[in-house]
């Protein structure tokens, strides 16, 4: 049976494009498997007595490597003919990460089970940065330039379908086996889908890399010098990037909230818990057939006003109840704008990232991203513990409405232009 039939490549590609487009999809599902994790990890981490900057940390580590190696890890896919065996080793390594995790209360005492995984995620956080800058210049290099809402969304829309029915039945597995057994049960079964995310992207076909020439040994400041030389030679990529830090930030100061929120004040069960994360990823499935319409009719700008605008008030509808069905109601209102966000996201950033450099750029706007991912969890939990956690989702939310306003003044963003290689030492 041909299964490339079901690919959602154009009906114009080559059989080589079909099979990528099918290995795409595939790989969706093993990373949705073990995606269902993730919402868990830091309410495990909570159930286990971690305070909330031990909390905030978990989400702070991948910043704070990230930032430091982001672009010495963009270089180096640069220079590489094929970014595929790195950025699927890179993932199989994150993914690992779940099994090691439940395996820490029966290795480890339980005064250092909060350490230990921390530890844990401490060590993937390189391959994590890896899998940041490769998923993107993978996926723009499947898809082509016409073809990144039509891959993503089909992609992110099978990632959804698998992660929400998971979540929902880690929910519910968590609730019926006892603490801490539930959680390495789940954490174990589902790192499984590392091993399906390995295979498939490992298959991903893709041309060679154009490599920067060489033309003998640089010292670090002239390194330095000509990258920072070339960004600024892409004033769109700048101007969009800057924008999306500032909304990414508020975002960022949201992320350990939720878990503290719904556990510490709302005491909610891992059922409702997983509810929620199975209607806000569920609802998003929604949006992934919408979005890509709606910009083909109204133009991806709308789209982008619409999603930031939209995504702003989700911390403070939350900010504004206790009663846990409406933090479920929300987050389906917020799935439907964050496919929206997530789409247009990827597709305006490749419009100014030149082709022949993809990696590089990305890199930068990885790092970029990973300042925000640093700082907000950081900056969420200090704010939560001095004033509240009902005003550290106001602020979360006004970083957000600052972003929206940022992008609202934005004009049309031009293409990239071609950027000469950087030179690289030996």
């Amino acid at each position: 049976m041909d299964l490339t039939r079901w690919s959602g490549a154009p009906p114009d590609a080559s059989p080589a494009k079909r099979r990528n487009f099918l290995n795409v999809q595939i790989d969706a599902v093993g990373v949705g498997l073990a995606s269902a994790a993730s919402p868990f990890l830091p309410v495990f981490l909570t159930r286990l007595g971690a305070t909330a900057v031990q909390v905030g940390l978990l989400s702070s580590l991948p910043g704070i490597t990230g930032l430091v190696f982001s672009i010495p890890i963009g270089q180096f896919l640069q220079s590489r003919k094929s970014i595929i065996p790195w950025f699927s080793a890179a993932r199989v390594m994150v993914i690992a990460a779940y099994a090691l995790t439940g395996l820490v209360p029966l290795l480890a005492p339980q005064q250092y089970s909060v350490l230990s995984i921390l530890a844990i995620w401490a060590l993937v956080t390189l391959p994590q940065a890896v899998v940041g800058v490769a998923f993107t210049v993978v996926m723009s290099g499947v898809a082509g330039p016409q073809g990144r809402y039509a891959l993503m969304s089909r992609r992110w829309a099978v990632l959804g379908v698998t992660t929400a029915v998971t979540v929902a039945l880690v929910g519910q597995v968590l609730d019926r086996i006892r603490f801490p057994l539930n959680y390495q049960v789940v954490f174990l079964s589902l790192s499984i889908g590392g091993l399906i995310s390995y295979y498939f992207s490992s298959h991903i076909e893709l041309p060679e890399n154009e490599t920067a020439p060489r033309t003998g040994r640089l010292k670090l400041p002239q390194l330095l010098r000509l990258y920072v030389d070339e960004i600024r030679g892409q004033p769109e990529f700048l101007r969009f990037t800057g924008k999306r830090l500032v909304y990414t930030l508020g975002t960022a100061i949201e992320t350990p909230l939720m878990p503290l929120y719904l556990v510490r004040t709302l005491n909610a069960s891992d059922a409702w818990i997983g509810i929620i994360s199975t209607v806000g990823t569920a609802v998003v499935l929604i949006g992934y057939l919408f979005w890509p319409q709606f910009s083909r009719r109204y133009g991806p700008r709308l789209v982008l006003l619409i999603t930031t605008l939209g995504l702003s008030v989700h911390p403070a509808l939350v900010a504004a109840t206790q009663a846990i069905p409406m933090i479920a109601v929300y987050a389906g209102l917020a799935g439907v704008f964050q496919a929206g966000l997530n789409l247009v996201f990827f597709d305006e950033l490749m419009k100014t990232v030149p082709a022949a450099r993809s990696a590089s750029f990305v890199a930068a706007a990885q790092g970029m991203q990973y300042l925000a991912t640093l700082l907000g969890p950081l900056v969420g939990t200090m704010v939560a513990s001095a004033i509240g956690i009902e005003a550290a989702f106001l602020f979360s939310a006004a970083f957000r409405l600052a972003g929206f306003v940022l992008f609202l003044r934005q004009g049309k963003a031009a293409p990239a232009s071609p950027a000469q290689p950087a030179v690289v030492g030996d």
